[in-house]
């Protein structure tokens, strides 16, 4: 059975509260997903300030994008949630956000190297980003998909980035995390050269994923 959050629409939510405490999206931008136990998806609606987004304003659409409640119309990036809980059904939740400094990775086309312990555990190895597809469009979801291949998240050509959870709180952390890492590797590039893990430190780090995804 795939996984699914307990209470989706709320989860959805408080998440987007926290994103825009947090500082990783601003006004509009970004958008969150969670699959609820009978299959259905709840998301964030299109266009509406995460300041005055409420309960109400959660919609829920079924796997194929239908709307199934709710009076607003869901994410325009509908499809590529709806793409990556096709695709994994261990993973529950969906966060797209606009974070500065991965952003800046993601306009750059550059992976975020594996430089600290804790972001191969919880992400698996450097975050990918992916060939540059259209906002909203079936093929960047098809390319996220692909990124996200063994990973926690995935960077958006030219838009931003994109982290997963089996639950919310684990991929509210993964958002963090890449956040917080993007802009570490930036400031380091501008002391000097930065130091990838050595590769077999890596791989044992690797290893250790699979049972904290």
């Amino acid at each position: 059975m795939a996984k699914y959050v307990e209470n989706a629409a709320e989860e959805v939510l408080a998440a987007a509260k926290e994103l825009l405490e947090k500082g990783l999206v601003e006004g509009t931008s970004g958008n969150i997903s969670a699959r609820q136990e009978d299959g259905n998806v709840a998301v964030t609606p299109s266009s509406l300030d995460y300041r005055i987004m409420e309960l109400e304003d959660i919609v829920i659409v079924n796997p194929a994008g239908e709307v199934v409640s709710g009076e607003r119309g869901p994410t325009s990036e509908i499809k590529l949630h709806l793409a990556v809980l096709a695709a994994y059904e261990d993973l529950a939740a969906v966060i797209h956000s606009h974070a500065v400094h991965a952003t800046m990775f993601a306009v750059a086309q550059q992976p975020i190297p594996t430089c600290i312990d804790e972001f191969t555990v919880y992400l698996g190895g450097e975050v990918r980003c992916t060939e540059y597809a259209p906002s909203g469009s079936d093929e960047l979801g098809e390319q996220t998909v692909k990124a996200l291949e063994d990973r926690g998240a995935a960077l958006i050509a030219n838009h931003g980035m994109v982290a997963v959870g089996t639950d919310m709180k684990k991929a509210m952390h993964n958002t963090a995390l890449v956040e917080r890492s993007a802009k570490i590797i930036w400031g380091a590039r501008q002391l000097g050269a930065v130091h990838p893990l050595p590769e077999k430190i890596n791989e044992n780090f690797a290893s250790v994923y699979p049972f904290m995804r």
